[in-house]
């Protein structure tokens, strides 16, 4: 039996999971970002980041390496389209979710957490600079959706990706109109449709009532863990000072490889 460390609302956690029940594969799940899993999870993960999938003797981390090991491990159904172009297309378009639009959505959203109450506001000019990078990236995506309906021919890991963040665009201030975006919204609405992310919708709502609603959170509620592209984008945007108050106040972390 695999074994899956897991949260509920991680977007790559989220990729994983639709994945797995994509292909049929039964798995153990562990919410690792509960502080209580902390130390099970930085024992698989020195970095303490979910998901990271263990198979008998072999750890895997890193959802894009999840997701290609579960297709070379579980090869049928495929979640990659057939054919060198596509493939190419449907990795480009994973990439582009698990760095630019995560990182994007990760660094305007924090106000909005549930498991951060902040009582400060983002700095001027935040989620200006990040609403409009992102309608850039959707116009893009919205060019990209084909006759079929999907970004790469068919369903596969580029509409796994993408749906987690897409999906969570809302909450962030961004609609999307069918004057502007009616294959992206035609492709949300389709996607939804599908019973693997039906059913991974249904386990993310049901999981926020059941962690959340009575007023307490199994997860830390002060300190963010930074990697990367989330600081990148920051810094690339002018950012910088706010990051650095949040490094000197100890809100902020910076996770090690070992």
């Amino acid at each position: 039996m695999l074994t899956l460390y897991d949260n509920p609302f991680s977007p790559f956690a989220r990729k994983v999971r639709m994945v797995l029940a994509f292909k049929g594969v039964q798995y153990d799940s562990i919410d690792a970002l509960a502080l209580k899993e902390h130390g099970r999870l930085a024992r698989v993960n020195a970095r303490s980041e979910v998901p990271v999938l263990v198979d008998g003797s072999l750890t895997v981390t890193d959802s894009a390496d999840i997701v290609a090991y579960l297709d070379d491990r579980f090869p049928d159904p495929a979640i990659f389209p057939a054919g060198a172009e596509p493939r190419a297309e449907a990795r480009r378009w994973q990439r582009v979710a698990d760095t630019v639009i995560d990182a994007i959505i990760h660094d305007i959203s924090i106000w909005t957490w549930p498991t951060h109450r902040r009582s400060d506001q983002p700095p001027q000019g935040l989620l200006e600079a990040g609403r409009e990078e992102l309608h850039k990236i959707l116009a893009t995506l919205e060019a990209s959706i084909d006759a079929e309906g999907f970004v790469c021919g068919r369903l596969s890991i580029a509409d796994f990706s993408l749906f987690p963040h897409v999906s969570s665009l809302k909450v962030l201030g961004i609609v999307l109109e069918a004057s502007t975006y009616p294959k992206l919204l035609a492709w949300n609405r389709r996607m939804r449709l599908h019973d693997v992310v039906r059913e991974d919708l249904e386990y993310v709502m049901r999981t926020a009532v059941e962690k959340f609603m009575a007023g307490g959170s199994p997860y830390e509620g002060e300190k963010i863990v930074w990697r990367g592209d989330r600081i990148e984008w920051l810094l690339a945007h002018g950012f910088h000072e706010w990051f650095f108050s949040e490094v000197t106040s100890g809100r902020a972390v910076v996770p090690r490889s070992v």
